[in-house]
């Protein structure tokens, strides 16, 4: 008989108020994903992160994928040996990974519950019926210390309703005024983006800029009306192979409009680089790790920079997610891959009306220490000055879109203080009164974005507009230094006096009649972070 004990780090608890909706069904078909053991020490990926940034751009030598793999991967025989003990079980080896150090298991579900037994039971949500798992995933002893995360038994998804959505008359890129709905490029001139280096147009040219998306999907007819009248040519934009969404047929609305949105706003300030659009199915779990795990190991389109504008409170992941999560991201630092993540559209809350649970969060991915979180600002129409993204709506389960649409950060409860925040004077956490990551670390305009979705010209905006924003303006100053720039953050904080940023200090991100939030204020706030670049200054410190 087979003796199981506990998976470490895989505790996890229901959504608050889920209702009992019955079993899971043993017939249906699923898949896990499991996460291995490294043949090396993932801590060193931090380490060496940190060492390559501190060196001079021109200096750095990045890992590749093959030193990732012959220093990081995982060890053939303990892939061997789960694809041995899944056979016994029925269960299909649907994908195997050195690299990524992961086998995605495929069958019944019962079989999948006899081979990795977990307390899993169907639930209703205000945010949709889900598959939910309580307490640990237990594994077979003789695997215990080879498998370190199993992801896909639950199914809770995290919506993300971009905000102010309207129909509106197409504006051009030159309009005078933010309201009146406009092309990315015009955020690009607010803050200054280098759009020249002697001879060369700054366009992207060279770079590629991975955009991760957890539903939803593209049309190209509409991309090419999008840019045909915005006056700027369609640039390159192709879907990774091998990702678990693919680009489905256009079912789910509000995933293409986040699509759209990211893509349009990439694709307008560096037009001249290759954007390549990482699909995964859902918003679960298991699809945020493949869909970014698929981005960084992509050995075939090697990514400069990721744009994510999809997250979740960093303390409702696993410890087990939250773990691989950081090892990726610190992998991406080594090889040079710049990722920026939104940091959450409703303040302090980082959850909707419909699903908040009366606490404070943080966004994750946007809290990890390797990623280069994005918040939002709005510009004040009497002064043209950048204040915090607040539209100042409490929230209400009564309004179609909930209310409470704030530019997210805050505290990590779960990162500490990373070495390059050391010296920056931050306030407590308002959830533990203790210390953490500070959350964001730059931000830019938040509102009034013209968009082109399923047909129709809208607008939109949100921290989902400011991930992609910065991901262009990444690409603009690679293209520049002929380098990836890799992971940003220590020589941004170290050049936040130089000019690199124009302090944001007015506002704050709190949910009015609902919220406590923080407050702007320079030289950093969880508001704001940094403040906004300045694109041209930047380059120069490079």
């Amino acid at each position: 008989m087979t003796r199981f004990v506990a998976l470490k780090e895989s505790h996890r608890n229901l959504l608050r108020d889920s209702r009992p909706a019955g079993p899971v069904d043993p017939k249906e078909i699923a898949r896990l994903t499991v996460r291995l053991r490294s043949r090396g020490d993932p801590a060193e990926l931090a380490s060496h992160a940190y060492a390559l940034a501190a060196l001079p751009l021109a200096q750095r030598n990045y890992a590749t994928h093959e030193d990732i793999t012959a220093r990081y991967g995982a060890h053939a025989d303990d892939l061997d040996q789960l694809e041995s003990y899944a056979q016994k079980h029925n269960l299909l080896v649907a994908h195997r990974s050195t690299l990524a150090r992961t086998i995605v298991l495929a069958g019944a579900l019962g079989d999948l519950l006899r081979a990795f037994p977990a307390n899993l039971r169907r639930y209703h949500h205000v945010s949709g019926d889900y598959r939910g798992r309580q307490g640990e995933i237990l594994v077979p002893v003789e695997l215990e210390r080879i498998i370190t995360g199993i992801f896909g038994f639950d199914t809770r998804q995290r919506r993300k309703t971009p905000p102010h959505l309207r129909s509106l008359a197409f504006a051009s890129p030159n309009a005078n005024l933010p309201a009146d709905g406009v092309a990315a490029t015009f955020f690009a001139k607010t803050y200054d983006f280098p759009e020249q280096q002697a001879a060369q147009a700054l366009d992207g040219s060279g770079q590629t800029i991975g955009i991760i998306e957890l539903g939803g999907g593209y049309r190209t007819t509409d991309l090419q009306a999008y840019f045909a009248r915005v006056g700027l040519p369609m640039p390159t934009i192709v879907t990774a192979s091998g990702t678990p969404g693919g680009n489905p047929a256009s079912a789910d609305d509000l995933g293409d409009l986040e699509s759209m949105l990211d893509l349009e706003v990439a694709g307008a300030v560096a037009p001249g680089a290759r954007i390549v659009v990482y699909f995964g199915s859902t918003s679960t779990d298991q699809s945020l790790f493949d869909t970014i795990s698929a981005a960084v190991n992509d050995t075939e389109r090697r990514p400069s920079v990721l744009s994510i504008s999809w997250g979740k409170p960093e303390d409702m992941l696993t410890g087990s997610l939250l773990a691989s999560l950081q090892e990726l991201f610190a992998q991406a630092a080594t090889m040079g891959i710049t990722v920026c993540a939104s940091s959450g559209d409703h303040g302090t809350a980082d959850l909707p009306a419909q699903e908040w649970d009366n606490h404070v969060h943080v966004d994750y991915p946007a809290s990890d220490p390797f990623v280069l979180g994005c918040g939002g600002t709005q510009i004040d129409p009497a002064s043209g000055s950048d204040v915090v993204w607040n539209d100042q709506s409490p929230f209400s389960i009564l309004q179609p879109d909930g209310g409470g649409w704030a530019s997210g950060g805050g505290i990590s409860q779960v990162v500490a203080v990373p070495s390059y925040q050391a010296g920056m004077k931050m306030p407590p956490s308002l959830a533990t009164g203790g210390t953490g990551r500070g959350v964001p670390d730059i931000a830019m305009c938040a509102t009034n974005y013209a968009v082109r979705v399923d047909g129709v010209d809208t607008v939109s905006g949100g921290t989902s507009a400011v991930a992609p924003l910065m991901a262009a303006l990444v690409a603009r100053l690679g293209q520049a230094k002929q380098k990836r720039l890799g992971f940003l953050n220590p020589f941004l904080y170290a050049n936040a006096g130089n000019g690199a940023f124009r302090s944001v200090v007015s506002g704050d991100n709190g949910i009015d009649q609902t919220l406590n939030g923080y407050t702007a204020g320079a030289p950093w706030n969880p508001c704001t972070g940094l403040g906004t670049p300045v694109g041209t200054q930047i380059l120069r410190l490079l």
